[in-house]
C-alpha cells in the first residue's frame, strides 16, 4: 500500500481547499499532498508537495500530524493508500493557482462537502477540531459509494 500525504491550510474559522486540475481526484476539491520521491519521508514529502502544488513555504516543525487513514477500492487495488493528515496554521507565501490544483479559502460552515471525497465529512469535523485519529475506508466495486468504514479517535500519545 503506497503511503501518501495530505496538508490542510487554516486560519481562524477558514480552510484552504484546492480544485484538483487534473490526475487522481479531478474535479474534486481536497487539500495538497501526495507521494514521497525515493529516499524522501512523510513531512518532508508534505512540504515539497504543498510548494509544488499551490505555492507556499512550509516548515517541517509546522507540520501537525492529525490523522492516518487507509483507503481501498474494491476493484483498483492499485489506488489502495495510507494518508497522513497534516494540519498546518503557520506558512510563507500567498496561495497561488498553479497547472494541477486551483485554491480557494472556505469558511468551516461552508465547505463543499458535496464536491469533495465522499469520506471527506467524516473526518474533516475531527480534523478541524484538532483532534487526533485513524480509521479505514472501503470503496465499492467502481468507486462511488462508501461500503464501511471505521474512524476512531486516537490517544494524545499516539
Amino acid at each position: 500500500m503506497r503511503q501518501t500525504t495530505l496538508c490542510l491550510l487554516v486560519k481562524e474559522q477558514e480552510i484552504l481547499l484546492a480544485m484538483k486540475k487534473r490526475g487522481f481526484g479531478a474535479g474534486k476539491w481536497n487539500g495538497y499532498g501526495g507521494k514521497p520521491e525515493p529516499g524522501e519521508d512523510l513531512a518532508s514529502a508534505a512540504v515539497r508537495e504543498t510548494a509544488e502544488e499551490i505555492g507556499v513555504q512550509i516548515n517541517r516543525q509546522d507540520l501537525i500530524k492529525l490523522g492516518r487513514m487507509e483507503f481501498y477500492f474494491t476493484n483498483n487495488p492499485d489506488w489502495d493508500q495510507e494518508v497522513n493528515l497534516y494540519l498546518v496554521r503557520t506558512w510563507s507565501g500567498e496561495p497561488m493557482e498553479t497547472e494541477e490544483m486551483r485554491p480557494q479559502w472556505f469558511r468551516f460552515e461552508d465547505i463543499p462537502f458535496e464536491q469533495m471525497w465522499l469520506e471527506d465529512k467524516y473526518w474533516m469535523p475531527k480534523f478541524l477540531a484538532g483532534q487526533k485519529f485513524e480509521g479505514e475506508f472501503y470503496y465499492n466495486h467502481d468507486g462511488t459509494a462508501i461500503e464501511k468504514f471505521d474512524l476512531r479517535d486516537m490517544n494524545a500519545g499516539n
